[in-house]
């Protein structure tokens, strides 16, 4: 058999047998199938899958959506801590969680139906149970931010991270390591710097606390731990639109009595007031639930930490707390501490074809 030769006289069945090669065996440390997939997005037509724009940049930083979804989230979680400060002198506690339930249950159930999803899940218990757990730790969260300053509210409901990282490596046996424990380490650090809490810095750093406040604070930061596990748990069986649904279908109801039991007439303002809360905690928790779907809970509630960073932003912004040297200090810790969890570097990987339908 002659074969053709190419003009420097290298054979062109041997090159072609060479590049055949070079091309379709990865090199070490390349992405499984399985990675490229997840660093894939389907076309809008949906005659091809193209890359993801992390996975056509090598040696490129970036982060990962799940935890730039929570990001977000602690940003409008933040947001509705000012909303709620701002009500909480004119109404009682279960008014603002009440307009929050309905308010999601209303914009949760025209998102399913736009979805064409059915209402009641794969897992009605673990739904339920979510809710229930959610349920409890609203209204803990916005008891504590009533009998507490934003910060110190802040600070102890952010142990939850902790409590999320400890039960879901039990619960769902999710594993742990020393970069997400060093992480939770820093950004708690950062933390405890920015709210300077009575009961660590003394009587002269914040006003008086009532006791009732950071016990509220603890219990809503237990039943979130709990919450994002049940999330976690659903994330290969329930849509995050499901899920979502579900805590207001549970918490509207449950809500309801407390506020026949102390009725107050808000007015124009205080409407508009408990509408914004019910938007700002909505989206944030799609954000979350979409965020827990995608990453280890640990991680997830890792980055969760930047509410703090936010929260303390927008109490200089609207009610005029001083910028200190600890809080400076404190909040550059807790951007380090998610930074940590949060950016990854890819691999010097080649750059996967489109793949048509």
């Amino acid at each position: 058999m002659i074969q053709k030769r190419s003009p420097d006289g290298t054979c062109v069945a041997r090159r072609a047998r060479a590049w055949s090669a070079a091309v379709t065996t990865p090199p070490p440390g390349s992405p499984t199938p399985d990675d490229l997939a997840r660093s894939t997005v389907a076309s809008p037509t949906g005659a091809a899958v193209i890359p993801s724009p992390a996975a056509l940049v090598p040696g490129r930083f970036h982060i990962a959506p799940g935890l730039r979804d929570m990001m977000f989230a602690s940003f409008f979680f933040a947001l509705m801590g000012v909303l709620v400060k701002e009500v909480d002198s004119r109404l009682p506690v279960q008014h603002a969680v009440f307009a929050r339930s309905l308010i999601g249950l209303i914009l949760s159930y025209a998102l399913i139906r736009r979805a064409k999803l059915h209402w009641l899940g794969n897992r009605p218990k673990l739904l339920g149970l979510r809710g229930l757990f959610g349920f409890l730790a609203l209204l803990c969260n916005f008891g504590s931010l009533s009998l507490m300053p934003l910060s110190d509210a802040t600070v102890l409901h952010q142990t939850q991270p902790i409590w999320t990282t400890v039960f879901a490596a039990i619960f769902l046996a999710e594993p742990t390591n020393r970069r997400i424990w060093l992480a939770t380490l820093v950004s708690l650090t950062g933390v405890v710097l920015v709210a300077r809490p009575e009961f660590i810095f003394g009587a002269g750093a914040t006003p008086a606390l009532h006791w009732a406040g950071p016990v509220l604070a603890l219990l809503a930061a237990l039943m979130s731990a709990c919450a994002y596990v049940s999330v976690r748990a659903l994330r290969r069986t329930d849509d995050p639109l499901i899920v979502v649904f579900w805590f207001a279908l549970v918490a509207t109801p449950l809500s309801f009595p407390a506020v026949l039991a102390d009725p107050v007439m808000p007015s124009a303002y205080d409407l508009l007031v408990l509408v914004g809360i019910g938007i700002t905690v909505q989206i944030a928790q799609l954000l979350m639930t979409r965020a827990l779907h995608r990453e280890a809970a640990g991680r997830v509630t890792a980055v969760g930490y930047t509410q703090v960073v936010f929260a303390f932003a927008f109490g200089a912004l609207f009610f005029g707390e001083a910028l200190t040297l600890l809080s400076a200090a404190g909040a550059l810790l807790v951007i380090v501490g998610a930074a940590i969890v949060s950016i990854r570097r890819t691999g010097a990987t080649p750059v996967p074809p489109v793949r048509s339908a």
